[in-house]
């Protein structure tokens, strides 16, 4: 004896809707076995619910429905059999693309992740003394690049006349220095005359905070505006010392000076 299923049942089988089970039968596409002449009830055996499976299985492979018809109604078996075994193939295909994009999604996911998590250490603002530090300012260069950062010391080199070369020397440190609104890269001093372009960065405390070039500038603004309400000064000028962070990467430790 045949079992039947009512159509609540068998769209649950099916993991669909009873209005889609409706919608087949309106359309031809699968038809239940038995149909109530009074009540108008739809029953679908297990025979009907591998037909349905079949059905929403094809569509996943975004095959129209009116396709998806015309295939299942074949008389030649091997036809049927012939096209499900190419929908595999696609479906094997179709699975290998979302494994890969799933790959692809996790390690973007990991690198945000990770981006986050440098982004709750680097906000976290702190207090640093520093010793008086001497800076030449580039006289065209604003900000880091990865031409300019590659060999920056010769580009400091070069700003100072030739007379002068051998009296300067430079650590192997970079960073922007903003005062009134103007940015320029800067070398810091071991060795130096005065020139144009030299600048005598206070000793003192400086309230510092860690940063990425995506976030700079909104952090830089932040530690200002700390400055001011929380420890009632005006900042005159900002120092973002660049810190390498690997190959051609590198992020910011700003620095504002709020006094001895």
């Amino acid at each position: 004896m045949k079992k039947y299923f009512s159509v609540s049942e068998a769209a649950k089988a099916a993991h669909t809707t009873s209005e889609t089970l409706r919608h087949y039968d309106r359309i031809g596409l699968v038809k239940p076995s038995k149909k109530d002449e009074w009540t108008h009830y739809r029953y679908y055996t297990e025979q009907d619910i591998v037909r349905l499976n079949t059905v929403r299985a094809l569509q996943l492979m975004d095959l129209p429905l009116q396709e998806i018809k015309r295939v299942l109604a074949y008389d030649d078996l091997e036809k049927i059999i012939d096209f499900l075994g190419q929908a595999e193939k696609k479906a094997d295909e179709k699975i290998a693309a979302l494994q890969y994009s799933k790959s692809k999604i996790k390690l973007a996911k990991a690198d945000y992740e990770k981006k986050l998590q440098s982004q709750a250490k680097f906000n976290s603002a702190f207090l640093k003394d520093c010793p008086e530090r001497v800076i030449l300012l580039s006289n065209t260069l604003e900000t880091p690049t990865l031409d300019n950062l590659w060999n920056y010391l010769s580009h400091f080199y070069a700003q100072v006349t030739p007379a002068l070369e051998e009296r300067f020397s430079f650590e192997d440190l970079a960073g922007i220095y903003t005062e009134n609104g103007i940015a320029r890269l800067f070398a810091v001093c071991i060795r130096y005359v005065n020139v144009e372009g030299i600048k005598i960065l206070p000793k003192g405390k400086y309230l510092c905070a860690a940063c990425t070039e995506e976030n700079r500038e909104q952090t830089l603004r932040e530690l200002m505006h700390m400055a001011q309400t929380q420890y009632g000064v005006e900042p005159a000028f900002a120092v973002q010392l660049i810190v390498v962070s690997g190959i051609l990467q590198w992020n910011y430790e700003i620095q504002v000076y709020i006094g001895q």
